[in-house]
């Protein structure tokens, strides 16, 4: 099938996110910017969940019950992910490496299946991962389901409103390209985000 010219760009950035995000998580190396490899060890558990301030919003076991202003944990399996219906705490809780993995991880899985899918999965449906090597596998299956609806998606289908059912966004009311553009900035942001959480979590720390 043959891609439609105005969705080639933004498939580009997509694949470049991904694969920087990946990179940032798996290594062995990462490029840093100007084409130079930076060696990058793989992400461990103790990053995973580390939780550099007070009431971090994170993953956790069921068993265990939600974080600090949290109400539910989201998510199929032994662990979840803290969250809380609408209104959402303000400010909003600062989330751990797990929880903004695991809420891309989500929003990729579930937008594949509600655009090329069943249509059905909720986020009660989807595995939270409560290890590093399961979160990654975790994304990069999701990763690779969003890449197989893109690359299926013929031009009409770009203006369509609805396209996308997802129903933790506003894609039923969205052409399908916003939506598209919507995901890349998802991936980006986040994907900055835990690289930053990374950094921080091999930096020393301040002294008592």
């Amino acid at each position: 099938m043959t891609i439609p010219p105005r969705m080639i760009p933004l498939l580009e950035q997509y694949d470049f996110a991904r694969k920087r995000l990946a990179d940032r998580l798996a290594g062995p190396v990462v490029d840093s910017g100007n084409g130079t490899d930076v060696a990058v060890g793989r992400l461990t558990d103790d990053e995973y969940l580390w939780e550099p301030v007070l009431d971090c919003w994170s993953v956790r076991r069921h068993a265990d019950g939600p974080g600090a202003r949290a109400t539910v944990l989201v998510g199929a399996g032994d662990w979840g992910r803290d969250a809380t219906p609408a209104p959402h705490p303000v400010p909003p809780p600062f989330t751990t490496l797990a929880w903004r993995l695991s809420h891309l991880t989500e929003l990729l899985a579930l937008r594949a299946d509600h655009t090329g899918g069943s249509r059905s999965l909720t986020r009660d449906d989807l595995p939270v991962a409560g290890e590093a090597e399961t979160a990654i596998a975790a994304f990069e299956a999701a990763a690779a389901s969003w890449r197989a609806v893109l690359v299926a998606t013929d031009d009409a289908a770009l203006d369509t409103v609805g396209h996308s059912a997802y129903p933790y966004g506003s894609d039923p009311e969205e052409p399908f390209l916003d939506v598209v553009w919507w995901v890349n900035q998802e991936l980006l942001h986040h994907g900055a985000e835990i690289a930053l959480l990374r950094d921080l979590h091999l930096a020393p720390a301040w002294p008592a």
